[in-house]
């Protein structure tokens, strides 16, 4: 995937879709690395801000913590 690719996937997902990916990638994944890992941590948490506490906490339920 590209750069420009992932910069578009990020910008169409969800909060609970980039927390998936946050939570399950693998270590070192391209999409926590360098630019990209700096841009996705900026959106992911510019998308929780705009939510709720009770909207982040069911986001962080759905996702749970176990593939």
């Amino acid at each position: 995937m590209t750069t420009k690719e992932m910069t578009e996937w990020i910008d169409k997902a969800t909060y609970q879709d980039l927390l998936y990916k946050w939570r399950f990638e693998e270590g070192g994944s391209p999409w926590f690395c360098g630019e990209i890992g700096d841009y996705y941590k900026k959106v992911m948490f510019e998308k929780r801000n705009m939510l709720s506490h009770a909207d982040q906490v069911n986001a962080s339920k759905s996702v749970g913590w176990e593939k």
